[in-house]
C-alpha cells in the first residue's frame, strides 16, 4: 500500500511555529526554514503576501497531507490564491512549494518592513 500523498507548502505568517494558527500544521512534517521572493503587507491582524520582486520573505517549508492542504485552502479563503513558488532553503538548496498569495485589495494595507512576519507581529491579536 502506498503512503498518502503529501505536498510541499511554504508558510510565512500565522501558520509558522510561534504563529497563532500553527496548530493547523499539526499533521504536517516540518522540512526546514527558507525564503521566497515577495513582499508582505499587514491586513488587519494577519499578513498578505505578494509574490515576486526583489524582496525576501522568511518562512517554513512543510510536507502537508492532501486533506490538510484542502483544509488550508478553505482556511485561507477567497482573498488568497494557492500558487507554486521556488523556495531557497537555509542550506542553499532550492525546492518548489505551494504558498497562499494575497489577491485582495492592498489600498489600506500596511507594508511590512523586513522579511519576517513573526519578528514584525509575534503575537497578533
Amino acid at each position: 500500500m502506498n503512503p498518502p500523498p503529501v505536498f510541499p507548502v511554504f508558510v510565512y505568517g500565522t501558520l509558522r511555529k510561534g504563529g497563532s494558527n500553527n496548530f493547523r500544521m499539526a499533521a504536517a512534517e516540518l522540512v526546514g526554514q527558507g525564503t521566497i521572493s515577495g513582499k508582505m503587507y499587514r491586513i488587519s491582524w494577519y499578513p498578505a503576501l505578494v509574490c515576486g520582486g526583489e524582496g525576501k520573505v522568511r518562512g517554513e517549508l512543510y510536507l502537508v497531507p492532501e486533506e490538510d492542504l484542502q483544509a488550508l485552502d478553505e482556511f485561507e479563503g477567497p482573498d488568497y490564491r494557492r500558487t507554486e513558488v521556488p523556495v531557497r532553503m537555509e542550506s542553499g538548496e532550492e525546492k518548489t512549494a505551494w504558498v497562499w498569495q494575497w489577491t485582495g485589495d492592498l489600498a489600506d494595507a500596511d507594508p511590512i518592513g523586513g522579511e519576517d512576519w513573526l519578528a514584525y507581529e509575534p503575537n497578533p491579536s
